[in-house]
């Protein structure tokens, strides 16, 4: 065992191999967020309706970059958002953007992340032709930031003109162009994101042409699944559909899920990961989605086989769209060194392991312990969250499913307290 030991240790010096980190993006319409109309109004989508819906499927997604559209043009909304639904029950590490809104339009977009991870370096207004196209600049804080290495990635969030008319479609294509052209100027060859509702029917409209095929092949855009089609009222595409959750409308709109509205496309630099960024393959989903929905609900019958009963009911009540995500593998490390002494005071038994091992740790307080277990490539093999009393405690993980190999385990309680271990298995 030592010798496999000195093996592994040899072959990372030699590769200069790093435990990688997995983000999870989210992008969401969160349908008139705090914005009164005659349509939606305190009697069927006010805050306090939406709130606990929108908990439950933050917390069953437990996203690091978490975009929007829909949410209210009141500042006030944006904070009462974070305060009230990403910074709870002990989290306090949620950060938001500046809002934003050159266009003066009703309904923005905003962008939250986790600040343990990433720090917003700048925002941008790409254009505000019929709403602003926001733009914000990410890095990771990985543990060579110090010396001026690390990962940027950049989310472009879009609403686009709705509507089926010639000149709907031809908003879009402009919002499209500004955004691009705006984007040539500064983030070409960058780990680009994409994303937001577009409103698209089909994969042969102008606007969304426009951002596959642009001039410039550095700011041109491709979609992870490759789904690219007539989407609209087109059972093949139920899959991917995530517009309607109802079939009645009234604030939401109806007639069930028949639409691909909500995207989010990549730069090739993210396809490739060619900039310390990579989209981890098959991890783009659209949230609730099972692919047996098609001009039905999400949370009728037949049984919603994606997404537990309580989260298929959140996304039925909160919005009349289904979220999207997708993961992303950044090949850097955080700051956190291995050797210093952290408050959880996590150590692992036996190391090597053969089938279990026993994590031992320290909490605070009482409190909920998250954990996520990766391997060399950055794949996310494990993820809970599990709550603890305060004192020293312990959590068995089993590896008897896992092939022989060096993994990295994550352990953090939600304020500030890290630890991560290298474990082998045997």
């Amino acid at each position: 065992m030592q010798k496999y030991l000195l093996f592994v240790g040899l072959l990372l010096a030699q590769f200069g191999l790093k435990a990688s980190d997995t983000l999870t993006v989210m992008q969401y319409n969160l349908l008139y967020y705090g914005e009164i109309t005659s349509f939606c109004n305190n009697n069927n989508n006010s805050l306090s309706m939406k709130d606990p819906h929108l908990r439950t499927v933050l917390d069953f997604v437990k996203p690091d970059i978490f975009t929007v559209n829909e949410m209210s043009a009141n500042e006030a909304i944006h904070q009462h958002l974070l305060d009230n639904n990403l910074n709870i029950n002990f989290v306090d590490y949620y950060k938001r953007a500046a809002s934003s809104n050159t266009a003066g339009s009703n309904i923005v977009n905003q962008l939250f992340y986790d600040s343990r991870k990433l720090q917003l370096k700048k925002q941008y207004t790409a254009q505000n032709y019929v709403r602003d196209v926001d733009v914000y600049e990410l890095y990771y804080k990985s543990n060579d930031l110090a010396y001026g290495d690390t990962a940027f990635i950049v989310c472009v969030v879009a609403h686009l003109k709705a509507g089926s008319s010639s000149g709907d479609a031809n908003s879009r294509k402009i919002m499209a162009e500004n955004t691009l052209r705006f984007l040539e100027t500064r983030f070409a060859n960058s780990n680009v994101l994409m994303m937001g509702d577009f409103n698209l029917y089909n994969g042969q409209e102008s606007a969304f042409q426009t951002l596959l095929n642009y001039p410039n092949p550095a700011v041109r855009f491709l979609d992870p699944i490759g789904q690219i089609g007539n989407w609209s009222n087109n059972s093949f595409y139920a899959g991917i559909h995530t517009q309607s959750t109802n079939t009645q409308s009234n604030c939401k709109s109806g007639g069930g899920l028949d639409d691909r509205f909500d995207f989010i496309l990549i730069s090739d630099e993210v396809r490739f990961g060619t900039a310390q960024v990579r989209y981890v393959q098959e991890s783009y989903k659209a949230v609730g989605q099972d692919g047996h929905r098609f001009n039905g609900t999400v949370n009728q019958a037949p049984q919603n086989t994606s997404v537990p009963q309580n989260v298929a009911d959140a996304l039925y009540h909160f919005s009349d769209h289904l979220p999207v995500t997708l993961k992303l593998s950044v090949d850097k490390v955080l700051d956190i060194h291995e050797n210093q002494i952290h408050p959880l005071l996590a150590s692992v038994q036996p190391n090597p392991v053969k089938s279990t091992a026993l994590v031992d740790f320290y909490m605070p307080s009482t409190g909920k312990l998250h954990y996520r277990l990766m391997d060399l490539s950055g794949r996310l093999l494990l993820q809970e969250e599990v709550s603890f009393d305060g004192g020293h405690q312990s959590l068995n993980l089993d590896f008897s499913s896992y092939p022989s190999g060096l993994y990295i385990l994550n352990l953090s309680d939600g304020i500030n307290r890290f630890e991560n271990l290298k474990i082998v298995r045997q």
